[in-house]
Order: C-alpha cells, then structure tokens, then sequence
C-alpha cells in the first residue's frame, strides 16, 4: 500500500502513528494511506520554517519572483501527471482537474509580479526637512488548511502570494485527495524554492487545532464548510493570529424574463453539476422570475439534464465524474430525501445511479428539484453535489430578497438583457461576488476572493492585493536628518508636520 507522507525540510518525513485511508472515487478502493501528523510533526515543520524564513525575507523580490516563474513552467511542463493525480483522488473529470491547477497557475502568475506590489509610499517634505515612507514586511511563519474540492487551486492561491511576500508556508491539505498538494512543494523545491519555506503536514482536526494554537504561527488562511470555518477563525483568532476563514455557500442563480434561455441553461448544466456539484461557487439554486419562465426554463433543463454524461474521471466525454467517498455520496443522497420529505417536486432523481464495470464507485446523478421554498432545510443548507433547485419568485424584488437573505453569501449570478436591472442587483444584492451572465463567478487572479456572511469569516480577501495585505504587515517611517542647529527643548512636544 502506498504511504503518503508529510513534506518537511524538502524531503518526505513521517513514521508511525495513525494513518487514514485515500480512495479511489471511480472504483471505491482504498489506494493509499496518509500519515496523520502530530505535534512532534508540527514542531519538526516549524524548526525549519523558522530557520528558512529569515534569508528567503532578505532575498531580493526580484529573485523570489523568478523562483515563481520556474514553478509556474514546471507545472505546466507537468500538468498532464498533475491533472491526472488530482482526479485519481478527487473523481473529477481530467479536463476540470486542469482548470483546477491552471486558476492556481493565475495565482502564480499575480505572485511572478510581486516587486511591483510590494512597493510602499513615499512622501518628501512631509514636514520641515522630514520624509515619510512605508514597506510591506513579511509576517514570519504562516499557514493554510485547505478543502478536498480543490486541491491543486487553493493551495496555489494561498502559498503563491505568502511566500512571493517573504514568508514561510505550513500547508495542511485536505486529508482526502493530499497527494497534489505533495507534488507542488516537490516542483516548488525544484523550482530553487529553499528547503523550510514550503512545508506539508498532513492531519486531522489534531493537526488543525496544533496548527491554530502554535505560538509562532502568525497568520492562517482557511477554506472548508462555514461551522470550521468558524471555529478556525474564532480559535486563531483568540491564539492571537491573523485569520481568513472561507467558509459554504449557496450561490442563486437569478433568471430574468428577458434572458436567453437557451444560454442559461447550458451555464446551468456546467454550474450546477460540473465537478459534481462538488464547488463552493457553484449554481446549485436558480432562480426563474415569473410562472411563465418558470415553465420554459423547466421544459429545456429536463431534457439538458437527461443528456449529461456521468463518467469515470478518465472518460474524455464524461460531463462529471464521482463524488469525493461514499460518505459525501450518502450526505448527498440524504439531502434529496429530505427534499422530498420537505414537499419539494423531484423532477430528476440521481440516487441510486451506477456505472457498469464501477459498480463500488461513488457515483451521484444529476437531481432536479422544482418548487422549493425558502422555508425548506434542504434550500437553507449546503448540499455540495449535482442537485439543482428551483425556487420560484413572482417578482424582482422577490429574487433579490432570496440570495440577500440567505445565511451564506459567497456568490450570486442574474441572467438578464436589460442593464438597468443588472445594474440594480449588483448594487443591491447582499452577496460578495456577483456574476452578470456569468455563472461562477471567481474573479481574476489579480482582483480578490470572498464572500459574505456565513460564507467568510475576517475582512481580508483571498488572493489578489487582499492577499497581498492578509500575508504582510505595513511598517511606517518617519526620518529626518538634522543639521546639527537645534535648540530648545521642542524634542519634548508631540511633532507635528506644520
């Protein structure tokens, strides 16, 4: 059986303790152990953080930035191997497993800029024969925990940026699809990154917890489900850390009475069910503005529905492929039970579905519910797999009110031809990221990611110039260099620029 282990000092360390299983979504087998780290392991990974970190600080950011230009190429010399990986664990379909690592790849590409961004002010003559500067300074040691669901995207977003600043990264992957995150820091260290400024440990919520608690941790950055997400910025917090915790979602998808429908349903079939359903800015509600939309909407999903492709990961024509493990397949298929039970019409129902030959393998079909209400747990809850709900509004106002009364707010789309009501809801609509005849909203590498609500927890951003502030603390000079003449005792007054 393959181990996999914790990346330290960069090299594989690790031995004994507990394991825990990685399967292979597409067969249901187990195909690795992951060694679940200890505080041994932490403290091992910290000593030489702590030792790198202050010479990959007083590296130039010129020469930080070429390091993260040999990553970018060897990731892209290595993309098939990659992208293959990622799917073996994850169940995703290669070609999304690709997306995956290239919107990690933008990232990068922000972080290749960094000399730039780093640059402070500068003010001359603030006062009398004094200038005023400041410098973005790294904050030492920092760490990130991130989810299954993107495992190449997430970690690229969050060490791209942390160490580009000058810091030294902890990674704690997710423990269900670790092995891309392991490959990254080996190209990383083959890129000319130095041993102890990129680190992976591997754990559960043990780790997690010695992670949050560490003394010289001094920032972390989260994406999960919206309750750890809330504990993780609640606990750093109190430790005296810097946190970004992004938490679930329930992103709306809102359909105007003038919208192409033939469009929207199309970016529904990839919002909604792409990498089964399994993304925090999926379009898992829509949203049709009026009864008449309503139907016609219906009438061309049911018939865009039935012809999605359910596949192996490796399967070119495969539209998505299995779920993470059978539990997450059995959450699923729990939440459109409940659906039923809440009263909701099961239009299209993918329980139950199976692949011949793969059998075992954690397979969810597509599901279509219509007339769900508000009221219903199943709407007021992230499901996280291929189930699309349709909650019905009479109006525009009714529309708004749904995504802007919502506990998460991560993401929201309208689909619409008139510019006035576009304008109007994304102005209006209490939710962090708005698409307008775009249904998954992520923004570019170089703006920033991060909802609101229950969807994040802090008030920094992922990536982007909030990325940059999040892994950086500002210091601020004021100088002068006297001529020799003073007299008086002013020293003893508060200075002011006049």
């Amino acid at each position: 059986m393959r181990i996999i282990d914790h990346v330290i000092s960069g090299h594989s360390a690790g031995d004994g303790g507990r394991t825990s299983d990685v399967f292979d979504p597409n067969g249901g087998t187990v195909q690795a152990q992951l060694r679940l780290g200890t505080q041994a392991d932490l403290d091992a990974a910290m000593a030489a953080a702590l030792a790198a970190q202050p010479a990959w600080a007083a590296t130039n950011p010129q020469r930080r930035a070429r390091v993260m230009f040999a990553f970018k190429t060897l990731v892209e010399q290595n993309m098939d191997e990659l992208a293959h990986l990622l799917s073996s664990e994850h169940g995703k379909v290669i070609a999304d497993s690709k997306g995956d690592i290239q919107r990690g790849l933008e990232v990068i590409e922000f972080a290749c800029g960094i000399p730039h961004v780093l640059k402070g002010e500068y003010t001359q003559g603030a006062g009398p024969g004094i200038d005023v500067y400041s410098m973005r300074q790294p904050l030492g040691v920092v760490a990130g925990i991130t989810p299954f669901n993107f495992p190449a995207m997430i970690p690229m977003w969050m060490f791209g940026v942390a160490i580009a600043c000058g810091n030294a990264f902890i990674l704690k992957p997710s423990e269900r699809d670790p092995s891309v995150p392991v490959r990254l820091a080996e190209l990383m260290r083959e890129a000319g990154l130095p041993d102890g400024v990129l680190q992976v440990v591997h754990g559960d919520k043990e780790m997690v917890d010695a992670i949050l608690d560490h003394p010289e941790i001094r920032a972390v950055s989260f994406v999960g489900s919206s309750d750890i997400a809330h504990y993780v910025y609640r606990r750093g917090v109190e430790a005296g850390k810097r946190v970004q915790a992004m938490g679930g979602a329930k992103n709306h998808g809102i359909v105007m009475p003038d919208a192409d429908l033939d469009q929207v349903v199309n970016d529904l079939a990839g919002a909604a069910f792409g990498s089964a359903g399994e993304r925090c800015m999926a379009l898992p509600v829509v949203v049709p503005v009026g009864e008449a939309t309503a139907i016609a909407l219906r009438e061309k999903l049911i018939p865009a529905i039935d012809a999605l492709r359910v596949g192996v990961s490796t399967d070119a024509d495969a539209h998505y492929g299995p779920v993470v493990t059978a539990a997450h397949k059995a959450k699923i298929e729990s939440y459109i039970q409940m659906g039923v039970d809440e009263g909701a019409e099961l239009v299209v129902d993918g329980r139950g579905f199976t692949l011949q030959g793969h059998e075992q393998g954690f397979f969810v079909g597509p599901t279509l519910f219509d007339r769900v209400t508000p009221q219903m747990r199943s709407y007021q809850e992230e499901i996280f797999g291929p189930v699309l709900q349709m909650v019905r509004a009479d109006s525009f106002e009714d529309a708004l009110r749904l995504p802007s009364d919502h506990q998460y707010g991560n993401g929201v789309a309208i689909f619409t031809r008139n510019g006035h009501a576009a304008r109007e809801f994304a102005a209006r609509v209490n939710v962090g990221m708005v698409g307008i005849n775009v249904p998954i909203p992520v923004p570019v590498a170089y703006h920033t990611f991060g909802g609101w609500k229950r969807s994040a927890f802090g008030d920094t951003n992922q990536h982007g110039m909030e990325g940059v502030k999040f892994f950086t603390k500002v210091k601020t000079v004021t100088q002068r260099w006297p001529d020799g003449g003073a007299t008086g005792d002013s020293a003893f007054v508060i200075p002011t620029m006049g």
